[in-house]
Protein backbone atom coordinates (compact mmCIF):
# COMPACT_ATOMS: atom_id res chain seq x y z
CA UNK A 1 0.00 0.00 0.00
CA UNK A 2 0.77 3.38 -0.51
CA UNK A 3 2.30 5.79 2.15
CA UNK A 4 0.05 8.39 2.98
CA UNK A 5 1.73 12.07 3.64
CA UNK A 6 -0.21 14.90 5.88
CA UNK A 7 1.03 18.13 4.94
CA UNK A 8 0.91 21.75 6.39
CA UNK A 9 -0.59 20.77 9.60
CA UNK A 10 -0.93 22.67 12.74
CA UNK A 11 1.25 19.27 14.65
CA UNK A 12 -0.20 18.72 18.53
CA UNK A 13 2.60 16.80 20.51
CA UNK A 14 1.09 16.48 24.13
CA UNK A 15 4.52 14.60 25.22
CA UNK A 16 6.89 17.69 23.70
CA UNK A 17 3.81 19.96 24.71
CA UNK A 18 4.84 21.97 21.10
CA UNK A 19 2.42 22.89 18.62
CA UNK A 20 4.71 22.97 15.23
CA UNK A 21 3.45 23.06 11.55
CA UNK A 22 5.12 20.26 9.70
CA UNK A 23 4.11 17.23 8.14
CA UNK A 24 3.58 13.51 8.85
CA UNK A 25 4.55 10.04 7.12
CA UNK A 26 2.16 7.21 7.74
CA UNK A 27 3.12 3.57 6.85
CA UNK A 28 2.11 0.51 7.48
CA UNK A 29 -0.53 1.49 10.36
CA UNK A 30 2.02 3.67 12.01
CA UNK A 31 3.66 7.19 11.82
CA UNK A 32 6.56 6.68 10.25
CA UNK A 33 7.91 10.28 10.18
CA UNK A 34 7.31 13.60 11.48
CA UNK A 35 9.51 16.57 9.75
CA UNK A 36 8.85 20.21 8.60
CA UNK A 37 8.95 18.94 5.00
CA UNK A 38 8.54 15.54 3.50
CA UNK A 39 9.17 14.00 0.52
CA UNK A 40 5.88 13.74 -1.22
CA UNK A 41 6.94 11.60 -4.31
CA UNK A 42 4.94 7.90 -4.61
CA UNK A 43 2.76 8.42 -1.35
CA UNK A 44 -0.77 9.94 -1.14
CA UNK A 45 -0.80 13.61 0.23
CA UNK A 46 -3.39 15.47 2.07
CA UNK A 47 -2.77 18.91 2.44
CA UNK A 48 -3.79 20.06 5.94
CA UNK A 49 -4.34 23.55 4.89
CA UNK A 50 -2.96 24.51 8.46
CA UNK A 51 -5.42 22.66 10.67
CA UNK A 52 -4.54 20.84 13.72
CA UNK A 53 -3.59 17.23 13.90
CA UNK A 54 -3.44 15.18 17.11
CA UNK A 55 -3.08 11.90 18.49
CA UNK A 56 -6.89 10.51 18.75
CA UNK A 57 -8.70 10.59 21.53
CA UNK A 58 -8.26 7.68 24.30
CA UNK A 59 -12.08 7.45 26.02
CA UNK A 60 -12.23 5.60 28.85
CA UNK A 61 -15.97 4.96 30.30
CA UNK A 62 -17.91 4.34 27.24
CA UNK A 63 -21.16 2.97 27.80
CA UNK A 64 -22.12 0.84 24.73
CA UNK A 65 -25.86 -0.86 24.77
CA UNK A 66 -24.65 -4.41 23.66
CA UNK A 67 -25.92 -6.49 24.96
CA UNK A 68 -29.00 -5.61 26.17
CA UNK A 69 -29.93 -2.20 25.14
CA UNK A 70 -28.77 -2.23 21.82
CA UNK A 71 -31.90 0.35 20.66
CA UNK A 72 -29.49 2.77 23.36
CA UNK A 73 -26.57 2.34 21.56
CA UNK A 74 -24.83 -0.32 19.36
CA UNK A 75 -21.42 -0.59 18.83
CA UNK A 76 -21.32 0.19 14.80
CA UNK A 77 -23.55 3.58 16.09
CA UNK A 78 -20.70 4.03 18.88
CA UNK A 79 -17.75 3.40 16.59
CA UNK A 80 -19.26 5.91 13.69
CA UNK A 81 -20.06 8.48 16.78
CA UNK A 82 -16.35 8.25 18.13
CA UNK A 83 -15.05 8.51 14.25
CA UNK A 84 -17.19 11.70 13.74
CA UNK A 85 -15.85 13.15 17.45
CA UNK A 86 -11.66 12.49 16.79
CA UNK A 87 -12.09 9.56 19.21
CA UNK A 88 -9.89 6.77 18.18
CA UNK A 89 -9.91 4.20 21.13
CA UNK A 90 -13.03 3.30 23.55
CA UNK A 91 -12.78 1.86 26.78
CA UNK A 92 -16.31 1.01 27.26
CA UNK A 93 -17.97 0.27 30.66
CA UNK A 94 -19.45 -3.28 32.17
CA UNK A 95 -22.60 -1.79 33.49
CA UNK A 96 -24.71 -3.80 30.29
CA UNK A 97 -27.09 -6.24 30.69
CA UNK A 98 -26.41 -8.30 31.13
CA UNK A 99 -23.04 -6.96 32.89
CA UNK A 100 -19.52 -8.20 31.91
CA UNK A 101 -18.63 -10.41 34.99
CA UNK A 102 -17.65 -13.51 32.63
CA UNK A 103 -14.94 -14.46 30.40
CA UNK A 104 -17.71 -15.76 27.84
CA UNK A 105 -19.63 -12.34 27.88
CA UNK A 106 -16.28 -10.20 27.68
CA UNK A 107 -15.48 -12.33 24.17
CA UNK A 108 -18.90 -11.98 22.87
CA UNK A 109 -18.86 -8.17 23.39
CA UNK A 110 -15.23 -8.55 21.88
CA UNK A 111 -16.06 -10.40 19.00
CA UNK A 112 -19.15 -7.99 18.28
CA UNK A 113 -16.70 -4.99 19.04
CA UNK A 114 -14.57 -5.99 16.27
CA UNK A 115 -16.71 -6.79 13.70
CA UNK A 116 -19.23 -3.80 13.77
CA UNK A 117 -17.47 -0.87 15.22
CA UNK A 118 -14.70 1.30 13.13
CA UNK A 119 -12.60 2.38 15.86
CA UNK A 120 -10.47 0.68 18.36
CA UNK A 121 -13.04 -0.98 21.26
CA UNK A 122 -11.14 -2.15 24.76
CA UNK A 123 -13.62 -3.54 27.03
CA UNK A 124 -13.56 -3.37 30.84
CA UNK A 125 -15.22 -6.04 33.15
CA UNK A 126 -16.64 -6.02 36.60
CA UNK A 127 -14.57 -6.16 39.86
CA UNK A 128 -17.47 -8.38 41.63
CA UNK A 129 -19.93 -10.54 40.39
CA UNK A 130 -23.37 -8.36 38.83
CA UNK A 131 -21.50 -5.17 40.26
CA UNK A 132 -23.37 -6.05 43.50
CA UNK A 133 -20.09 -5.78 45.69
CA UNK A 134 -20.46 -9.10 47.38
CA UNK A 135 -18.21 -11.47 45.18
CA UNK A 136 -15.39 -10.43 43.21
CA UNK A 137 -15.27 -11.79 39.78
CA UNK A 138 -12.70 -14.14 38.31
CA UNK A 139 -10.31 -11.05 37.48
CA UNK A 140 -7.56 -13.14 36.07
CA UNK A 141 -9.36 -14.95 33.33
CA UNK A 142 -11.16 -11.78 32.92
CA UNK A 143 -8.09 -10.58 32.10
CA UNK A 144 -7.05 -13.44 29.98
CA UNK A 145 -10.22 -12.71 27.88
CA UNK A 146 -9.00 -9.11 27.17
CA UNK A 147 -10.36 -7.04 29.96
CA UNK A 148 -8.52 -3.97 30.16
CA UNK A 149 -9.51 -2.64 33.64
CA UNK A 150 -12.44 -3.62 36.33
CA UNK A 151 -15.36 -1.76 37.60
CA UNK A 152 -18.60 -1.38 39.36
CA UNK A 153 -19.18 1.73 37.75
CA UNK A 154 -21.04 3.97 39.40
CA UNK A 155 -22.23 0.78 41.80
CA UNK A 156 -20.40 1.90 45.35
CA UNK A 157 -18.73 -1.30 46.91
CA UNK A 158 -19.87 -0.67 50.63
CA UNK A 159 -18.04 -3.82 51.76
CA UNK A 160 -14.80 -3.35 52.28
CA UNK A 161 -13.73 -6.61 53.33
CA UNK A 162 -14.43 -7.90 49.78
CA UNK A 163 -13.53 -4.27 48.04
CA UNK A 164 -9.96 -4.91 49.63
CA UNK A 165 -9.63 -8.19 48.42
CA UNK A 166 -10.49 -7.20 45.20
CA UNK A 167 -7.78 -4.60 44.91
CA UNK A 168 -5.08 -7.23 46.51
CA UNK A 169 -6.06 -9.87 43.69
CA UNK A 170 -5.78 -7.03 41.00
CA UNK A 171 -2.43 -5.71 42.53
CA UNK A 172 -0.85 -9.49 42.43
CA UNK A 173 -1.92 -9.62 38.72
CA UNK A 174 -0.93 -5.83 37.87
CA UNK A 175 -4.91 -5.00 36.78
CA UNK A 176 -5.70 -1.81 36.76
CA UNK A 177 -8.58 -0.96 39.34
CA UNK A 178 -11.32 2.15 38.39
CA UNK A 179 -13.50 3.39 41.17
CA UNK A 180 -16.40 5.65 41.62
CA UNK A 181 -16.04 8.01 44.40
CA UNK A 182 -19.39 8.50 46.66
CA UNK A 183 -19.88 8.20 49.97
CA UNK A 184 -23.21 5.70 49.28
CA UNK A 185 -25.33 6.82 52.16
CA UNK A 186 -24.84 10.47 51.82
CA UNK A 187 -25.37 9.63 48.03
CA UNK A 188 -28.17 7.84 47.91
CA UNK A 189 -30.92 9.32 45.80
CA UNK A 190 -29.20 12.36 45.19
CA UNK A 191 -29.96 14.60 41.52
CA UNK A 192 -28.48 17.75 42.93
CA UNK A 193 -25.08 19.19 44.48
CA UNK A 194 -26.20 20.63 47.86
CA UNK A 195 -26.75 24.14 47.12
CA UNK A 196 -29.52 27.23 47.47
CA UNK A 197 -30.16 26.28 43.78
CA UNK A 198 -31.00 22.85 45.29
CA UNK A 199 -33.12 23.92 47.92
CA UNK A 200 -35.54 26.44 45.46
CA UNK A 201 -35.79 23.63 42.75
CA UNK A 202 -36.59 21.37 45.49
CA UNK A 203 -34.38 18.60 44.43
CA UNK A 204 -33.38 15.86 46.38
CA UNK A 205 -29.11 16.57 46.72
CA UNK A 206 -25.49 15.48 48.58
CA UNK A 207 -22.92 17.13 49.90
CA UNK A 208 -19.88 17.49 47.73
CA UNK A 209 -17.71 16.33 50.82
CA UNK A 210 -19.48 12.73 50.11
CA UNK A 211 -16.88 12.92 46.71
CA UNK A 212 -14.18 13.55 49.53
CA UNK A 213 -15.28 10.96 52.01
CA UNK A 214 -15.53 8.07 49.02
CA UNK A 215 -12.04 8.71 47.85
CA UNK A 216 -10.56 9.11 51.50
CA UNK A 217 -11.52 5.48 51.63
CA UNK A 218 -9.93 4.70 48.41
CA UNK A 219 -6.64 6.07 49.42
CA UNK A 220 -6.77 4.02 52.53
CA UNK A 221 -7.81 0.99 51.07
CA UNK A 222 -5.07 2.00 48.38
CA UNK A 223 -2.31 2.82 51.12
CA UNK A 224 -3.02 -0.99 52.23
CA UNK A 225 -3.46 -3.13 49.11
CA UNK A 226 -1.01 -1.41 46.70
CA UNK A 227 -3.05 -1.75 43.73
CA UNK A 228 -3.15 0.58 40.53
CA UNK A 229 -6.70 2.78 40.97
CA UNK A 230 -7.88 5.14 38.61
CA UNK A 231 -10.74 7.54 39.52
CA UNK A 232 -13.12 8.10 37.31
CA UNK A 233 -14.27 11.23 38.23
CA UNK A 234 -13.24 14.21 40.55
CA UNK A 235 -15.52 16.76 40.15
CA UNK A 236 -14.95 19.22 43.67
CA UNK A 237 -12.51 21.26 45.05
CA UNK A 238 -12.71 19.37 48.20
CA UNK A 239 -11.54 16.60 46.68
CA UNK A 240 -8.13 17.75 45.36
CA UNK A 241 -6.34 18.26 48.27
CA UNK A 242 -6.49 14.28 49.20
CA UNK A 243 -5.56 13.41 45.75
CA UNK A 244 -2.46 15.47 45.71
CA UNK A 245 -1.49 14.11 48.65
CA UNK A 246 -1.80 10.30 47.68
CA UNK A 247 0.36 11.55 44.78
CA UNK A 248 2.88 13.14 46.84
CA UNK A 249 3.21 9.94 48.89
CA UNK A 250 3.95 7.92 45.73
CA UNK A 251 0.31 5.99 45.16
CA UNK A 252 -0.28 3.85 42.18
CA UNK A 253 -3.38 6.79 41.56
CA UNK A 254 -4.46 8.65 38.72
CA UNK A 255 -8.26 10.67 38.16
CA UNK A 256 -10.43 11.42 35.54
CA UNK A 257 -13.46 14.13 34.78
CA UNK A 258 -16.16 14.46 32.18
CA UNK A 259 -16.45 16.89 29.84
CA UNK A 260 -19.79 17.92 31.34
CA UNK A 261 -18.71 18.66 34.85
CA UNK A 262 -15.34 20.98 32.80
CA UNK A 263 -17.57 22.88 30.96
CA UNK A 264 -21.31 22.87 32.91
CA UNK A 265 -22.56 23.70 36.39
CA UNK A 266 -25.31 23.22 38.61
CA UNK A 267 -27.22 25.96 37.71
CA UNK A 268 -26.99 24.53 33.90
CA UNK A 269 -29.96 22.94 35.07
CA UNK A 270 -32.18 25.57 34.95
CA UNK A 271 -35.87 24.30 35.57
CA UNK A 272 -35.41 20.73 35.63
CA UNK A 273 -33.60 20.15 32.07
CA UNK A 274 -32.92 16.21 32.30
CA UNK A 275 -30.20 16.29 29.82
CA UNK A 276 -28.12 17.76 32.26
CA UNK A 277 -29.02 15.48 35.16
CA UNK A 278 -25.32 13.50 35.56
CA UNK A 279 -23.62 10.86 38.29
CA UNK A 280 -21.86 12.60 40.14
CA UNK A 281 -24.38 15.56 39.77
CA UNK A 282 -23.26 18.87 38.16
CA UNK A 283 -21.23 20.52 40.58
CA UNK A 284 -20.86 24.36 41.49
CA UNK A 285 -18.82 27.09 39.40
CA UNK A 286 -15.91 26.96 42.25
CA UNK A 287 -15.89 23.60 41.65
CA UNK A 288 -15.49 23.44 37.50
CA UNK A 289 -12.58 26.56 38.04
CA UNK A 290 -11.22 23.97 40.46
CA UNK A 291 -10.96 21.07 38.45
CA UNK A 292 -9.66 22.76 35.32
CA UNK A 293 -6.85 24.27 37.28
CA UNK A 294 -6.21 20.90 38.14
CA UNK A 295 -6.58 19.18 34.95
CA UNK A 296 -4.12 22.27 33.91
CA UNK A 297 -1.32 21.00 36.41
CA UNK A 298 -1.75 17.26 35.77
CA UNK A 299 -3.18 16.69 39.23
CA UNK A 300 -6.27 15.72 37.34
CA UNK A 301 -5.25 12.98 34.54
CA UNK A 302 -7.81 12.13 32.17
CA UNK A 303 -10.41 14.17 30.37
CA UNK A 304 -13.39 11.25 29.65
CA UNK A 305 -16.64 11.87 27.89
CA UNK A 306 -18.35 9.27 30.01
CA UNK A 307 -20.84 8.68 27.57
CA UNK A 308 -24.31 7.29 28.65
CA UNK A 309 -26.61 7.17 26.06
CA UNK A 310 -30.51 7.33 27.54
CA UNK A 311 -33.63 6.90 25.56
CA UNK A 312 -35.90 9.20 25.48
CA UNK A 313 -38.33 7.71 28.00
CA UNK A 314 -35.25 7.36 30.78
CA UNK A 315 -35.10 11.40 30.48
CA UNK A 316 -38.86 12.55 29.95
CA UNK A 317 -39.39 12.16 33.39
CA UNK A 318 -39.48 14.14 36.65
CA UNK A 319 -35.87 15.41 37.56
CA UNK A 320 -35.46 12.99 40.11
CA UNK A 321 -36.70 9.87 38.67
CA UNK A 322 -35.21 10.77 35.13
CA UNK A 323 -31.84 8.62 34.22
CA UNK A 324 -28.67 9.99 34.75
CA UNK A 325 -25.94 10.62 31.72
CA UNK A 326 -25.62 11.97 28.70
CA UNK A 327 -24.30 10.78 25.55
CA UNK A 328 -20.42 12.60 25.12
CA UNK A 329 -18.74 10.59 22.31
CA UNK A 330 -19.28 13.25 19.27
CA UNK A 331 -18.81 16.29 21.49
CA UNK A 332 -15.98 15.47 23.57
CA UNK A 333 -13.67 17.23 21.33
CA UNK A 334 -15.91 20.64 20.78
CA UNK A 335 -16.66 21.08 24.12
CA UNK A 336 -13.03 20.49 25.38
CA UNK A 337 -12.01 23.17 23.04
CA UNK A 338 -14.14 25.56 24.83
CA UNK A 339 -11.39 25.65 27.71
CA UNK A 340 -9.14 25.81 24.85
CA UNK A 341 -10.91 28.97 23.61
CA UNK A 342 -11.65 30.44 26.97
CA UNK A 343 -7.48 30.34 27.54
CA UNK A 344 -7.97 28.15 30.24
CA UNK A 345 -5.91 24.76 28.81
CA UNK A 346 -3.49 25.20 25.58
CA UNK A 347 -3.87 22.48 22.98
CA UNK A 348 -1.02 20.23 23.97
CA UNK A 349 -2.66 20.12 27.83
CA UNK A 350 -6.10 19.11 26.06
CA UNK A 351 -4.96 16.34 24.14
CA UNK A 352 -2.02 15.54 27.44
CA UNK A 353 -5.67 14.83 29.24
CA UNK A 354 -7.52 13.52 26.31
CA UNK A 355 -4.91 11.30 24.50
CA UNK A 356 -1.43 10.31 25.93
CA UNK A 357 -2.27 9.85 29.76
CA UNK A 358 -5.63 7.28 29.35
CA UNK A 359 -3.51 5.69 26.72
CA UNK A 360 -0.01 5.56 29.81
CA UNK A 361 -2.60 4.70 32.29
CA UNK A 362 -3.54 1.35 29.96
CA UNK A 363 -0.48 0.69 28.94
CA UNK A 364 -1.34 1.47 25.03
CA UNK A 365 1.06 2.57 22.70
CA UNK A 366 -1.33 5.28 21.13
CA UNK A 367 -1.91 8.87 22.37
CA UNK A 368 1.16 10.47 20.89
CA UNK A 369 2.41 11.88 17.87
CA UNK A 370 5.57 10.09 17.50
CA UNK A 371 7.66 8.03 15.30
CA UNK A 372 6.80 4.38 15.72
CA UNK A 373 3.34 5.22 17.43
CA UNK A 374 -0.09 3.96 16.51
CA UNK A 375 -1.47 6.02 13.48
CA UNK A 376 -4.16 7.23 15.28
CA UNK A 377 -5.16 10.66 14.39
CA UNK A 378 -7.98 13.11 14.54
CA UNK A 379 -7.33 16.33 12.12
CA UNK A 380 -9.63 19.19 13.29
CA UNK A 381 -10.25 22.95 12.74
CA UNK A 382 -10.26 24.33 15.84
CA UNK A 383 -12.18 27.47 14.98
CA UNK A 384 -15.26 25.79 13.51
CA UNK A 385 -18.29 27.42 14.39
CA UNK A 386 -21.33 25.78 14.63
CA UNK A 387 -24.85 24.94 16.23
CA UNK A 388 -25.34 21.56 17.66
CA UNK A 389 -28.43 19.77 16.62
CA UNK A 390 -28.84 16.86 18.38
CA UNK A 391 -30.31 15.26 15.80
CA UNK A 392 -27.21 14.92 13.44
CA UNK A 393 -24.92 12.93 15.83
CA UNK A 394 -24.37 9.49 14.60
CA UNK A 395 -25.18 8.02 18.45
CA UNK A 396 -29.02 6.70 18.26
CA UNK A 397 -29.85 8.38 21.55
CA UNK A 398 -29.39 12.06 21.45
CA UNK A 399 -29.50 13.34 25.00
CA UNK A 400 -26.59 15.66 25.23
CA UNK A 401 -27.13 18.86 27.09
CA UNK A 402 -25.25 20.51 24.53
CA UNK A 403 -28.27 20.45 22.46
CA UNK A 404 -28.67 24.33 20.61
CA UNK A 405 -25.58 25.27 21.79
CA UNK A 406 -22.66 27.42 20.26
CA UNK A 407 -19.54 25.18 19.66
CA UNK A 408 -16.14 25.66 17.99
CA UNK A 409 -14.36 22.90 16.40
CA UNK A 410 -14.79 20.25 13.45
CA UNK A 411 -13.51 17.24 13.14
CA UNK A 412 -12.05 16.91 9.35
CA UNK A 413 -9.96 13.57 9.40
CA UNK A 414 -10.00 11.15 11.84
CA UNK A 415 -7.59 7.45 11.18
CA UNK A 416 -7.20 5.13 12.99
CA UNK A 417 -3.93 2.53 12.20
CA UNK A 418 -3.66 4.48 9.18
CA UNK A 419 -6.68 4.36 7.59
CA UNK A 420 -9.05 7.16 7.26
CA UNK A 421 -12.78 6.44 8.87
CA UNK A 422 -13.83 10.06 8.82
CA UNK A 423 -14.05 12.65 6.56
CA UNK A 424 -13.59 12.96 2.72
CA UNK A 425 -10.40 10.72 1.17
Amino acid sequence: MRDTIITNALLIDPEAGTTTLGAVRLHGGLIAEIAERIDVSDADVIDAGGLCLAPGIVDIGVKVGEPGERHKESFASAGRAAAAGGVTTIVTRPDTDPVIDTPEILEFVAKRAGSAASVRVLPMATLTKGREGREMTEIGFLQDAGAVAFTDGDHVATNTRVYSRALTYAKSLGALVISHVQEPGLSVGAAATSSAFASLRGLPSVSPIAERMGLDRDIALLEMTGARLHIDQITTARALPALKRAKDNGLDITAGISIHHLTLNEMDVADYRTFFKMTPPLRAEEDRLAAIEAVGSGLIDIICSMHTPQDEESKRLPFEVAASGAVGLETLLPASLRLYHAGNLTLPQLFRALALNPAKRLGLESGRLAVGAPADLVLFDADAPFILDRFLLQSKSKNTPFDGARLQGRVRGTWVAGTRIFGEN
